[in-house]
């Protein structure tokens, strides 16, 4: 699966729960949130001041191997 803006952190972590340790990495300290779920990728990296386009970089480096 590929990552994008649109992806929800809550399906993120369903199919690649091994990506947590990225997102605690890059400043997402609320993954465990119940309402950190239902956000998008973009959503959550706009509420942390977090460049969205790294963020997905880094969550899609390792998937394309």
């Amino acid at each position: 699966m590929k990552f994008n803006k649109d992806t929800r952190i809550g399906e993120l972590l369903e199919v690649a729960p091994e990506k947590a340790e990225i997102l605690l990495n890059v400043g997402m300290h609320c993954i465990g949130c119940p309402a950190s779920q239902m956000e998008t990728i973009e959503e959550a990296c706009d509420v942390h001041g977090i460049d969205v386009e790294d963020v997905l970089e880094k969550l899609n480096a390792e998937q394309e191997k």
